[in-house]
């Protein structure tokens, strides 16, 4: 089993140095991860790969013994439809963290630290379920398992340990609280274009206060149903939206879609000659809405852009606990160091039992058998017992030292 700590590294393509559009271009659905990881892991050598996505954020997690490698071309390999111009933007805007400022980021975006909005605890979720998934399919080891296995420890005891997370303000109650704030009335009518993860935690603060005059389009029905099921409303498939007669007044949009999905045909469609002001709520990366859409009628237009400022009063607010939260984080990786230490150990000295055995049974069966088999059987079972108790201790004493030499520092990781 392969651990070296510094052929750890992250690939980090995030809010903070690229619009969300071209964010939105290195997200991939599952089949399309499991092809291009799968493309990667062979094509560079990784020995383990983590591929995290979020709405604002593309991270890829490796472990490699190669010291140089061309980000471009791991670019190229997300996403082969991308322009050279593209590729470009997207290298220069890659942050690369290695070794113990590798594991320091994983635990900070973990916590929510390096989130829009620090606090929202949806990341810890998503970075466990992004671990299960690769971890299910082979593309991850025995370092990864001991790093996340670490990071979710230190973002549960930040969440508890603090007031990061007190009342949390994620992408999605910022844009609910928005809507609140224009006055929408408990009978609006809304309509939900995409059924995920996004508009599904949207409907559940919506119906925790009482809007339940929905309907749901979504390009498969079932998932629309299931939507639908959970809010009180109806579920229609995504073709059907252009067909669809009873106005609204709240537009909810959030799919994996790489273009826009309501451009100023549908949406005028959607109006059906009603004038009055409509509130949409775009959360897609990148926007569903077309601009024309903006630009033409009467709208009150929340996206994850107009979201920004807000995030960034929310951590104005946060950095006093963020103090505290970069103490436990120290902490933390200190923890992490040690016990990779003692993994390494563990994963040197794991055949050491089995040799000793072995040279045990040698010496026993055939370098002492003809004086073993003069003993009587009383002191036949003696010699076993003394042997058993010298093979244990050295077993015992071995690994100690070795553990004691790595973790007083006598040997240079």
């Amino acid at each position: 089993m392969y651990l070296i700590l510094n052929y750890f590294k992250i690939l980090a393509f995030t809010h903070k140095n690229l619009p969300l559009n071209l964010i939105g271009k290195l997200q991939l659905n599952e089949t399309e991860q499991l092809d291009k990881l799968n493309q990667l892991k062979v094509q560079f050598s990784f020995k383990e790969i983590l591929y995290l996505n979020t709405c604002n954020r593309v991270e890829l997690f490796f472990v490699s013994e190669l010291k140089q490698f061309n980000v471009s071309e791991i670019i190229y390999t997300l996403n082969n439809n991308l322009t050279k111009a593209e590729i470009k933007e997207i290298e220069n805007a890659c942050e690369i963290f290695k070794g113990n400022n590798a594991v320091t980021h994983t635990f900070k975006v973990a916590a929510s630290l390096e989130s829009l909005v620090v606090g929202e605890r949806e990341i810890i979720t998503q970075v466990r379920k992004a671990y299960e998934f690769c971890n299910f399919n082979g593309l991850t080891g025995d370092f990864i398992r001991l790093l996340i296995k670490k990071t979710i420890e230190t973002a549960k005891q930040i969440y508890t340990q603090t007031n990061i997370a007190k009342n949390p303000v994620s992408i999605v109650s910022l844009a609910y609280r928005s809507l609140l704030q224009n006055g929408i009335k408990n009978n609006a009518r809304l309509i939900f274009v995409g059924s995920g993860e996004t508009n599904t935690l949207m409907a559940t603060y919506l119906k925790k206060h009482s809007f339940e005059n929905n309907v749901v389009f979504n390009r498969t029905l079932s998932n629309a149903a299931k939507l639908a099921t959970k809010t009180g409303g109806k579920a229609y498939n995504l073709t059907e939206l252009k067909n669809y007669k009873e106005s609204f007044d709240v537009l909810i949009v959030c799919t994996a879609s790489n273009t826009p999905v309501i451009d100023n045909e549908i949406y005028t469609s959607l109006l059906n000659t009603d004038t009055s002001k409509k509130t949409v709520i775009d959360l897609g990366v990148p926007a569903n809405v077309d601009a024309t859409v903006i630009k033409k009628n009467n709208i009150n237009y929340i996206d994850i852009n107009s979201l920004k400022l807000k995030a960034e009063q929310n951590l104005i607010l946060r950095q006093n606990e963020i103090v505290k939260c970069d103490e436990i984080i120290q902490n933390k990786l200190e923890e992490f160091l040690l016990l990779y230490k003692e993994r390494k150990i563990e994963l040197a000295f794991g055949e050491l039992p089995k040799q000793i055995k072995a040279i045990k049974e040698l010496a026993f069966n055939e370098v002492f058998s003809k004086d073993i088999n003069g003993l009587d059987n009383n002191s036949k079972d003696v010699l076993e017992k003394v042997v058993l108790y010298i093979e244990k201790k050295y077993n015992a004493v071995t690994f100690k030292t070795a553990k004691d030499l790595l973790l007083n520092k006598a040997e240079n990781n």
